[in-house]
């Protein structure tokens, strides 16, 4: 099934309602970038993904393999430049696994990580269609 993501911006700043059909969140752009700063940023939403993606591997591999983990906790920062063939993006991961694991689990808990989906979507060809009109978006959440 797709996934499938709807969104409508709202007349202040650039804050946006975005729904899976089930859930709700807020997007906007920082106040640097004239928005309010009320919701993630949409690189901010970008990293959320990948980081929940990163950290929910981690427990579906520990989970599976009976080990004895804590919490899960990861920060990740990106940084973007301007290179010769378009934008380059550099993100850094930070992992912390708490528990009673050895360092060969650590590391492979780590491989695990970053062989998640959507870090494997992300280096992954995308074909992003151009933009059309559509008759309508209904904007709600399925109660």
């Amino acid at each position: 099934m797709a996934t499938v993501i709807k969104i409508k911006n709202l007349e202040e700043g650039y804050q946006s309602i975005i729904t899976n059909g089930t859930n709700v969140i807020i997007g906007d752009q920082p106040l640097k970038s004239k928005g309010t700063g009320l919701g993630f940023g949409p690189s901010e939403l970008v990293l959320s993904g990948l980081a929940m993606c990163k950290v929910a591997t981690i427990r579906y591999v520990a989970t599976q393999k009976a080990w004895d983990i804590g919490e899960v906790r990861a920060e990740l920062s990106q940084d973007s430049s301007r290179g010769d063939h378009g934008l380059i993006s550099n993100i850094k991961v930070s992992i912390e696994i708490e528990g009673d694991i050895t360092e060969e689990q650590r590391q492979e808990l780590f491989k695990q990580a970053d062989n998640c989906h959507v870090h494997r979507q992300l280096n992954g060809e995308w074909n992003i269609e151009p933009a059309t009109q559509i008759s309508e978006i209904k904007i709600e959440a399925e109660k």
